[in-house]
């Protein structure tokens, strides 16, 4: 069932003191190995796949519900509290040079198949980067995965004018990349150019088959595009986003020369970026009349009241399924009477009654 509602997550500076950040660490060690006890390692990653999971685990950590830095931070602690239980974490934020390195010597250590798991963190970023075109530019990106080569992706962009951020879960079993493929998104809904829209597959369709018929005729309907003023579509609607003013050509002399058999496949290809995806859309719908999407696929996010509100989400079971399994693992765990006053605390104060 597709969750509604608004999400704030404001950036925050600074960073987490590593005072607390010990403690972080403790709590999710001790949290982790009381789920992977009672449900094994396959919930474990299911639940951080959850946006109000992690949501309610990060406050439970120590976070504001609303905070950005729940993300970077949360993932961060995850990173070295799941060391013990099989569960590899790559990536984090600034790490994106070393994340494809880091997934490489991390599957070996779990003899998993690396080329999996490194297909999946490029098609998650290049995804939320390009075919997701909603304003916010990612910059962290954490992949989870086990020796079955299951995995999640976390992932958060940046809104740079009203430095609001966006967060991105994926799960794996997922039929492709490209159509509706993700497992939740927290943020505020807006209007974005959703070319993963299931509506998008004619748009899709004709924007490989120009890519696949040379430079030349997309050169051609680009100018055309470029030079017009007030674009509209064929049927009179104005577009909401502004025509790139340049695309990767060498690219797309790429796409040409390799003939990808469907639309993921040349998403992959090296420099096909979100100016291309555009381009192409545009001229899918604004030449060819193919319907684009403008919908935001925000499918999970949360109400909240002020900075130290209670938050009221839209789906009520879900929060109760957050609060149950955290509150077993936390009255379990092998932490210190005081730290688990606190931790239920701070579990209380999520849940309305």
């Amino acid at each position: 069932m597709e969750r509604t509602g608004t999400a704030n997550l404001p950036l925050h500076p600074g960073r987490a003191p590593a005072w607390l950040y010990k403690r972080m660490v403790k709590l999710a060690s001790a949290i982790s190995d009381v789920i992977v006890m009672e449900y094994g390692e396959v919930k474990m990653l299911g639940l951080l796949s959850n946006p109000l999971w992690f949501q309610s685990l990060a406050c439970v950590l120590g976070y504001d519900w609303h905070s950005s830095g729940a993300t970077t931070v949360t993932t961060a602690v995850l990173k070295e509290a799941l060391k013990e239980h099989g569960i590899m974490v790559a990536g984090g934020k600034g790490m994106a040079h070393k994340t494809i390195s880091e997934i490489e010597r991390k599957a070996g250590m779990i003899d998993v198949d690396a080329e999996k798991i490194k297909k999946a963190s490029r098609m998650t970023a290049k995804v939320d980067s390009s075919l997701l075109q909603d304003g916010y530019s990612l910059y962290h990106h954490t992949i989870f995965f086990d020796e079955r080569a299951r995995w999640i992706v976390i992932q958060q962009g940046m809104n740079e004018s009203t430095k609001y951020a966006r967060r991105y879960h994926w799960k794996w079993g997922i039929e492709n990349f490209i159509v509706e493929p993700h497992h939740g998104i927290a943020g505020i809904k807006g209007m974005a150019l959703n070319m993963t829209a299931r509506k998008a597959e004619e748009a899709r369709k004709t924007s490989l088959d120009l890519a696949r018929d040379g430079v030349s005729k997309v050169m051609r309907d680009f100018e055309a595009l470029k030079n017009r003023k007030g674009i509209k579509t064929l049927d009179g609607r104005t577009i909401h986003l502004d025509m790139p003013r340049r695309i990767n050509w060498d690219a797309l002399k790429r796409v040409y020369e390799i003939q990808p058999s469907d639309y993921e496949e040349m998403i992959a290809v090296k420099g096909i970026g979100k100016a291309t995806v555009r381009a192409l859309a545009y001229i899918s719908e604004l030449i060819y009349g193919n319907e684009l999407s403008y919908n935001d696929p925000v499918k999970f996010s949360f109400a909240v009241g002020g900075k130290d509100g209670v938050p009221y989400p839209v789906n009520r079971d879900a929060m109760d399924e957050a609060a149950r399994i955290l509150k077993l693992s936390i009255e379990e765990a092998k932490i210190g009477n005081k730290e688990k006053i606190g931790a239920l605390k701070k579990l209380r104060k999520m849940v309305p009654q």
